[in-house]
């Protein structure tokens, strides 16, 4: 896959960004990879959360004038559509269990609080969305890094390994994002600022 270069809009951040509820993460499964077919279960799962959440920030980056940042969101959230497609195609014929589909939820799941979610974005800087995503997609290599060292089965070892090199790529493309931000807006007494509001460059 080729690289993402983009540049990030400019943009300070408050000292303190509250970080909501919705915005944890569930935990990963701990138990064991057996079959190619579960793995692909997992795989799509992962793939089909990451493409909407994407689609998700690109939306709200876009509407609050974030137009490079969502461009990321929007280029990523399309390379996890065409991913989730490569798999679906692959994994033709090979029996998939169901998922609970909260398993890779990137946000709290459960019951929907539309005061939590909205709460959330309203809060939901561009760090705050990369740091997120970034969360994400760390986890999701851990996940197949995990899969690659526990399994005993080579086909289950050989399709986790090219899924790390995936995630590797998608962790260091959110990472790049990030080290183009300028850091957090840091306020002292000459200038204490307004932690809950994004101080522009």
């Amino acid at each position: 896959m080729r690289a993402i270069h983009t540049s990030i809009g400019q943009r300070r951040t408050g000292t303190q960004v509250a970080r909501a509820k919705s915005a944890r993460p569930k935990a990963r499964v701990t138990k064991p990879v057996f079959s190619l077919g579960l793995l692909y279960a997992h795989a799509l799962a992962i793939e089909h959360e990451a493409q909407a959440r994407y689609c998700e920030l690109a939306d709200h980056m876009t509407n609050y004038g974030n137009d490079n940042v969502a461009e990321l969101f929007s280029v990523l959230a399309r390379f996890e559509a065409e991913h989730a497609f490569h798999l679906a195609k692959k994994s033709l014929g090979v029996e998939i269990p169901l998922l609970a589909p909260e398993e890779y939820a990137w946000f709290d799941s459960g019951a929907p609080v539309p005061e939590a979610r909205a709460f959330l974005y309203r809060m939901m800087t561009p760090r705050l969305a990369l740091q997120i995503a970034l969360r994400a997609e760390e986890r999701s290599k851990a996940f197949y890094e995990r899969v690659h060292a526990e399994s005993r089965h080579a086909d289950v070892r050989k399709l986790a390994a090219e899924f790390v090199r995936d995630e590797m790529d998608h962790v260091t493309w959110v990472k790049d994002a990030l080290a183009r931000l300028p850091q957090p807006y840091q306020a002292n007494e000459a200038q204490p600022g307004d932690p809950t509001i994004e101080q522009r460059v």
